[in-house]
């Protein structure tokens, strides 16, 4: 018979108390988390951690339109948040701009002459996007937006002499579903705005739904191309007319089936769209679409994978990319007039992706990142001059330059489909024997887990010997349109089966333990630790859920009414009774009376994605049903945790649930 809830969390109890030497100091939670049976942290803990927590990179926002000088995203080390600065040389002192306590990261000049900056701005996690312009020598900032509606950048019209700058507006009013509000009918406005006289804003457009995205602007500012995302398989290309607001679609055609699309670029005479899609195949390609004729030249038709991140340099000659490469980004270079690709030499070890040519110099921007350290910036020149900008903030006594690559393994799953993943191993010379191991699912499930620095991760691989385990389950992105599908609907399961193969393939490999799993994921990836701990519990020791959805049929209805049309074509309509039975029948909170682990719940309060009471039910369900459940919720946080502060509480408390959900199965010290 199965404990009761209070034996279970008094053997929980004991069990932490074991751990913090009598007399040892604790680190208490910040007055905006609550944490419900997570035992103290030791703040022994804390100082053997902590230094694995101050990593920081460098990205690309903006080049300044006239100078070379660069706006860049950074958390400085002592502070809680990512900011804007501004980066006058290679190298050079970043100037801060904005000190907000919420994290800014997008940010935009003024495009004539840098009078400016406009940047983008939430609250407390929530999403609701506003923008801010910026004067860059007093620092002072003026609100553009009304704050009853979430907004987005959509770019600069193209600079007119003796007109001011005027940005494109994307608006869509707020439901503040998790609060009971809704609205059947969901558009966006469409709007063009001079941030000195954001008075004088006027409509362009209302568009119906929520998943609308400024690509491009034609020279002369006669047209912009509108992208209207339906789902990560379907897209649709808009030419809309500046002056009168009429809108023609320009992709699909009448008679081509779903595909999808992405503008770059207008060429530099206005007669072609540079664009990236995957119609008439599995992967994303660049290509060039004659205005006229409607004739596509394939680009990037010699890349097998998806080609993503372009971006077209001013004078319409060069156009950057990044290919995705079983979740390598690697950066490719193409003559716009021949179609050619260019060799590149010289470049940084890692993961580069192109952010923007300057505007004047055509001087690319990129970051790299890899096993070694987070985000760096580099330019490259037109003669291929590499220049470095940036060097990433790494911790006294951590030497990154011997962290251990991820590297691709690959399993069958139940249908005899390969399925892949990223697999990072400690060092088998300090760790010998069967590693303990930490699966960590990505989110989406359109998302990926990609090549690069793992951050917080290392201290799991070079401090306890844990091996990190990131599986590409089918649906995930970067392998093809049929991949992406295999999950859709009343196929959900399936990538949980993906799950019970890896467990197969995990008990054939000598240097990892098939007895020391600890699950764990984060939005989808939440769902997916918790749809583990139902159908696989016998495999796992633990389980943690961030930010995920425990009931399809409640998430639906609860997200944000923007986003719920655009869920519903990967989840189902929970509308429709037989999708809706489904949908219940394999939700983890109908079969939370198969979660026996150990399981750790953690939430952002003003999440409007997976609201917060995704969170709290699977949190009451499994504790009533004998679980030992710990739950942490941040009142200041939405979809995953921005603030420092709250990340690192979260990253010591998931280094004591490992500590405690492996500990007497051979240890995880150094042998």
């Amino acid at each position: 018979m199965r404990h009761s809830l209070t034996a279970a969390l008094a053997a929980l109890l004991l069990a932490a108390c074991a751990h913090v030497p009598p007399g040892d100091a604790v680190l208490a939670p910040n007055p905006n988390l609550r944490a419900e049976g997570i035992p103290p942290v030791p703040q022994t803990l804390v100082q053997a951690v902590a230094r694995y927590t101050e990593f920081a990179g460098h990205g690309v926002a903006d080049w300044h339109p006239t100078q070379r000088e660069l706006l860049v995203a950074h958390r400085a080390p002592g502070t809680s948040t990512t900011q804007l600065f501004r980066l006058r040389t290679p190298m050079g002192a970043l100037e801060p701009l904005t000190s907000s306590p919420e994290p800014v990261s997008r940010g935009y000049w003024e495009p004539s002459a840098g009078r400016y900056i406009v940047f983008q701005r939430a609250s407390g996690g929530n999403e609701v996007n506003q923008l801010l312009r910026l004067d860059p020598t007093s620092r002072a900032t003026t609100p553009l937006t009304d704050p009853d509606a979430r907004h987005a950048f959509g770019g600069w019209l193209r600079p007119e002499a003796g007109q001011p700058s005027r940005l494109l507006l994307l608006s869509v009013p707020l439901d503040r579903t998790a609060a009971q509000g809704s609205r059947a009918q969901i558009t966006t406005t469409l709007s063009v705005l001079d941030p000195e006289q954001p008075a004088g804003r006027r409509v362009l457009a209302e568009l119906p739904g929520g998943g609308w995205g400024v690509d491009a602007v034609a020279p002369g500012n006669r047209q912009l191309v509108l992208d209207e995302y339906v789902s990560a398989t379907e897209s649709r290309l808009w030419l809309l007319d500046v002056a009168s607001g009429q809108r023609t679609r320009l992709l699909p055609r009448e008679g081509q089936g779903a595909a999808t699309y992405g503008a770059v670029d207008f060429t530099a005479d206005g007669r072609a769209l540079l664009l990236a899609t995957d119609q008439g195949g599995e992967f994303r390609q660049l290509a060039r679409l004659d205005l006229a004729t409607g004739a596509f030249t394939p680009l990037s038709a010699h890349v097998p994978w998806d080609v993503e991140r372009a971006d077209l340099s001013a004078d319409g000659r060069w156009l950057a990319a990044a290919s995705n490469e079983d979740g390598l980004s690697v950066l490719r270079l193409f003559d716009v007039a021949s179609g050619r690709e260019l060799p590149l030499a010289g470049l940084p070890e890692g993961g580069a992706r192109p952010a923007r040519f300057h505007p004047a110099s055509g001087e690319l921007a990129l970051t790299v990142d890899g096993a070694a350290g987070p985000g760096q910036i580099y330019s490259r020149a037109a003669d291929g001059t590499l220049t470095q900008w940036t060097r990433a903030v790494t911790p006294p006594g951590v030497d990154t330059a011997h962290f251990r690559p991820q590297q691709v393994v690959r399993w069958k799953s139940f249908d005899g489909r390969t399925i892949s993943g990223l697999l990072t191993r400690p060092d088998p010379a300090r760790f010998p024997g069967k590693r303990p191991v930490y699966m960590l699912i990505h989110g989406g499930p359109e998302g990926q887990a990609t090549v690069g620095f793992m951050g917080r991760w290392n201290y799991l691989l070079e401090e306890l010997g844990v091996a990190v385990l990131q599986p590409n389950v089918r649906g995930s992105s970067g392998y093809g349109r049929t991949f992406l599908q295999l999950d859709n609907g009343a196929l959900r399961e399936d990538s949980v089966k993906d799950i019970g193969a890896l467990f197969d393939w995990i008990a054939t490999q000598p240097d990892l333990d098939a007895s020391r799993v600890v699950v764990a994921g984060g939005s989808y990836g939440g769902y997916m630790s918790l749809a583990t701990s139902v159908h696989y519990p016998e495999r796992i020791v633990g389980a943690i859920d961030v930010v995920g959805i425990s009931h399809f049929v409640t998430f639906l209805e609860s997200t944000e009414s923007y986003r719920r049309d655009l869920r519903r074509v990967e989840y189902g309509d929970e509308r429709d009774p037989a999708m809706r039975a489904l949908q219940t029948r394999i939700s983890p909170l109908t079969n939370a009376s198969r979660i026996t682990k150990p399981l750790f719940v953690i939430q952002g309060k003003n999440d409007p994605r997976v609201p917060w009471t995704e969170a709290e039910q699977i949190v009451a369900k499994a504790r009533a049903n004998g679980t030992p459940v710990w739950y942490l919720l941040a009142a200041n946080e939405g979809h995953g945790f921005a603030r420092k502060e709250n990340a690192d509480f979260q990253f010591y408390a998931t280094v004591l649930f490992l500590q405690q959900t492996l500990a007497g199965l051979k240890g995880i010290q150094p042998s």
